[in-house]
């Protein structure tokens, strides 16, 4: 087994943390607020420190999940940070969702040191993390960090692929952030076109969701979000984020996302009505 450490005991840390220690690893963990990390620590054993510089003095490996490009910096690179504290030849896997351009300089700046970097950010929400059913799509400088990583990843992922150099893993995640902002949207037109003909929505999803409609999106957020319930999942204000970082990429190599632009301009209406902290699957709120 492994001497593994985790900084970010969120939504998604904790419980991925949480698999890592059921599945045998010795496992060190850092977050922000201490209580949480000690909480963590009562209930799943490990050991909890005071700085990611304190976890990585103890690990070969250090995996995070934190809110974005600024914390990731801090994280890794600050006085206190993973790298200041790991052993040349370690690795440091980033499962936050950040700029590809952070993933590549992150990765520089830790090859310079003789540590790896795996950027690996990861698909599936609060229930895949809970669920240790998570994908996970990597980008890496290093094929032999990645297949280290690769080894232990099972504990909390169901797929796991390396799909190019440093910063492939954060454009990979763009990709599936760019598909799921359509869907949901054309989710939501579909419902609300339902009742607003006086269907029974959720009868009619029961039916479409055989055919060629079907998604995962439908599967899993159909029903509630006929019935209003938007009080799990994906948060509206990490799409913001996220879909920020697509159209950002975009302006960068030409590419053409205008479904995605416009779904980012809905997000930002709900964030900003207060509904920051709703499931993304909330966007049909705008057209009732």
């Amino acid at each position: 087994m492994a001497r593994l450490g985790f900084c970010g005991l969120g939504v998604m840390g904790r419980p991925m943390a949480a698999h890592l220690a059921r599945a045998g690893h010795e496992v060190h963990v850092y977050n922000r607020t201490a209580e949480r990390a000690a909480a963590w620590v009562s209930e799943h054993g490990g050991t909890a420190h005071p700085t990611p510089r304190d976890v990585a003095g103890q690990c070969d490996m250090v995996m995070l999940c934190v809110g974005d490009d600024a914390d990731v910096r801090d994280v890794v690179l600050g006085d206190d940070g993973v790298l200041a504290g790991l052993a040349a030849g370690g690795v440091i896997v980033d499962h936050t969702t950040t700029s590809a351009e952070l993933a590549r300089d992150v990765s520089k700046v830790c090859a310079a040191s003789g540590v790896s970097f795996v950027d690996a950010p990861v698909s599936g929400g609060q229930a895949g993390a809970e669920n240790g059913v998570l994908t996970v799509m990597c980008g890496s400088d290093s094929p032999a960090a990645y297949e280290q990583f690769a080894a232990v990843a099972p504990a909390y992922a169901r797929s796991v692929a390396l799909l190019g150099s440093a910063g492939a893993g954060q454009l990979s995640k763009m990709v599936n952030q760019i598909c799921i902002a359509g869907v949901v949207q054309g989710l939501s037109e579909a419902l609300a076109f339902a009742e607003r003909a006086g269907l029974d929505a959720h009868a009619v999803v029961e039916v479409i969701s055989k055919g060629a409609a079907q998604s995962w999106q439908m599967d899993n957020r159909a029903h509630t979000m006929i019935d209003d319930a938007f009080d799990f999942g994906f948060a509206v204000e990490w799409m913001v984020k996220d879909l920020g970082h697509c159209l950002a990429e975009a302006r960068r190599n030409n590419a053409q996302i205008p479904v995605a632009e416009l779904v980012l301009g809905y997000y930002r209406e709900l964030a900003a009505s207060g509904g920051a902290r709703l499931d993304t699957s909330s966007l049909i709120r705008r057209l009732r």
